[in-house]
Formats: structure tokens, C-alpha cells, sequence
């Protein structure tokens, strides 16, 4: 993504319009995102980065296709927003920064105006420069993610585990365009320039792929992966007060069919803080509290489906389910079986 807008590039490529065509699909996905979440408050960082990809492939094939030189003075910029985008569109699902905007915007505009400053007093430090800059942002990413599933505090527990598994995706795709750029530099510099140019024309155009649909994905606020296994330790007596007062609520007021239900709406409707609640469940029914919260969907799941005539699909809305791959995920998980099979097993 950053090698081929290095200032020291090379004069020919074969020019494919591969770059448009991922432009264009890159565009798609932003619109089918756009309508999806058009009821609710969309995620606009990770809108903002499915543009810039687009933005980025344009620029590419631009540079590379047409030989437009001048694409190059404003590139580089362009791809140092890309990383604090994406950590930007991962803190929105994590936890509401006490920064104030204007200081959160400022502090993410520092690579952009790094490069900027770069470009006018040392440009042969760009390349250099922006490696750091996707690693140290890849890094900051994954340690967002330390705790696993229950960091995405602001996501909905029904869409978790595919916005855990995109966020993770979305850091890969940064360590691997820093990756991408330090051997295009490495090779640029052994005057190897054939592999460089076949390198910048597929892996950053593949990047930028997967750094648009992970952020669609993760936008959509689905539910994050199983956390990171951890050794267990003893519950406490707090645990079992924390566990009945939630497990009390979850009965009572039935909150698990609530599908924009979080570990954040949790703690405040039932007055616990939030990392309290996740602790004490991990600890003491080693699970997420993703998975808690939809073992609870699942169990009326099975009740409705044996004692009702009920469509599976309506079923799977009543309880709190948005989409059949994750109310099927889920389904196998505490059963083993499909709700199909659960069904005609208990008819």
C-alpha cells in the first residue's frame, strides 16, 4: 500500500486496471454498508477507511497505469491515514474515549503530518516512516484487543465473534502492508525493481481488499471471537453475587432479546461495572460474556422450537438473533445439532 507511493519509484509497469476494478468494488461495499446501518449510528471511521481504500486503488492505478507522477505528492499522506482510521473505527466498538474529539482528531493526525513534514525535508525516510507508523498502530490494535471477546464493550453481543475476527483481520492487513513496503524498499534498493513493481501491483491492491471488507465487517457490530485462553482462576464470592444479579435480570426482564444488547448497556442496567461482569463470568463459567448472554437466547431457543409451531426464523428474531449464520453458530455451539434437527429430535 505505502512502497508504491514511495518518492523513488520506477519509470514502466504493465498496466492492468486492476486498481479501478478493486476501486469499484471497494465503492460497492461502502454503499451496501451505508444501507445496511442507515437505521442505526454507523461506525464512520470504518466507513471513512472503505473510501480511502478505494481512494488508495484509484491513486494506484493512476501511478501506475497512466504514469500520473503527481499522485505521487499526495499518497503517501493518504496512506498514513489509513492505520489511524482503522484504530479509530476499533475504539468506537471498545470503550468511549475521555479524550475530547478535537484532541483524539489531533492526536491522529500526527502520521499524516508527519509524512507531510518528511516529504518537504526528507523524503527518503517516507517508506521508513510509514512502516513504523502501520506496525505501531497494528500493535496498538491488538493490545485493544488484550481481553478478547469482552473488549468490544459498544458491540452487540449477537455480532461479536465476526468483529473480533474483522479487527483482528484489519491488523494483520496493516502488519502485512508494512511487511510489503519494507521488502519493496529492500528490493528497490538492489535495483530488483521487476519484483517490486509485481509486489506493489498485487499485494497492496490485496491489502486494501482486506482492509474494506474487514471494516465493513467489523462495522456491522456482529459479535467478537472467543477470547484468548487464559488460565483459570477460583471464583469468588463476589463472582456468584455478581453472576446471580445479572442471571436474575436476564430472567426477569428477558434483556437477551434485546439485539443491540453490549457489555456496556449491561453494566448499566444492572449497575455492576462492566469489567466486573466480564470477570467474574470468565472466571467462573469460563466463557465470554458474548457467549453467556447467548446461551440464554439459545436455551428459549430450544423451548420455543419444541413447544411451538413457530418458523425457525421467527424463532430466531424473538430471541434476540439478527442473522442465521450467527443464531445457527450459536445453536451448534450449545447443542451440537441445527435448530431444524433440534426440532423434528424433540417433535
Amino acid at each position: 500500500m505505502m512502497a508504491a507511493y514511495s518518492p523513488r519509484s520506477c519509470q514502466a509497469m504493465l498496466f492492468i486496471p486492476l486498481p479501478f476494478a478493486v476501486a469499484l468494488l471497494l465503492l460497492v461495499l461502502f454503499v451496501a454498508v451505508l444501507r445496511r446501518d442507515e437505521e442505526a449510528v454507523p461506525n464512520r471511521p470504518f466507513l471513512a477507511l472503505i473510501l480511502l481504500a478505494a481512494l488508495q486503488s484509484v491513486l494506484s492505478g493512476l501511478r501506475w497505469g497512466y504514469g500520473v507522477q503527481a499522485v505521487g505528492l499526495v499518497a503517501p499522506v493518504i496512506a498514513a491515514m489509513v492505520p489511524p482510521l482503522a484504530y479509530a473505527g476499533v475504539s468506537r466498538l471498545v470503550r468511549t474515549s475521555r479524550r475530547p474529539l478535537p484532541a483524539r482528531m489531533a492526536l491522529h493526525a500526527v502520521p499524516a503530518a508527519l509524512i507531510l513534514l518528511l516529504m518537504a525535508v526528507w523524503r527518503e525516510a517516507i517508506d521508513i516512516a510509514l512502516v513504523l507508523i502501520f506496525v505501531g498502530y497494528a500493535l496498538a490494535i491488538l493490545l485493544l484487543m488484550g481481553p478478547g471477546a469482552d473488549a468490544l464493550r459498544l458491540a452487540p453481543f449477537e455480532g461479536a465473534v465476526p468483529a473480533y475476527r474483522a479487527i483482528i483481520f484489519t491488523a494483520a492487513a496493516l502488519c502485512l502492508s508494512a511487511a510489503i513496503d519494507t521488502f519493496v524498499f529492500l528490493d528497490l534498493t538492489s535495483a530488483h525493481s521487476a519484483r517490486a513493481l509485481m509486489l506493489i501491483s498485487i499485494g497492496n491492491l490485496a491489502v486494501l481488499v482486506i482492509l474494506g471488507i474487514a471494516a465493513a465487517a467489523a462495522s456491522r457490530s456482529r459479535a467478537p471471537a472467543e477470547m484468548v485462553e487464559t488460565a483459570p482462576r477460583p471464583e469468588t464470592s463476589e463472582d456468584k453475587e455478581t453472576i446471580a444479579a445479572v442471571d436474575a435480570l436476564m430472567e426477569a426482564r428477558k434483556l437477551y432479546r434485546d439485539t443491540n444488547l453490549n457489555l456496556d448497556r449491561l453494566a448499566r442496567k444492572t449497575g455492576i461495572p462492566a469489567r466486573q461482569i466480564s470477570a467474574a463470568i470468565n472466571r467462573a463459567m469460563d466463557k465470554n460474556v458474548s457467549q453467556y448472554v447467548n446461551d440464554y437466547r439459545i436455551g428459549e431457543a430450544c423451548r420455543l422450537l419444541a413447544g411451538t409451531e413457530k418458523p425457525v426464523t421467527e424463532v430466531m428474531f424473538e430471541v434476540g438473533f439478527q442473522t442465521k449464520s450467527n443464531f445457527n453458530r450459536e445453536f451448534r455451539r450449545v447443542t451440537d445439532m441445527t435448530p431444524v434437527a433440534w426440532r423434528q429430535r424433540k417433535g
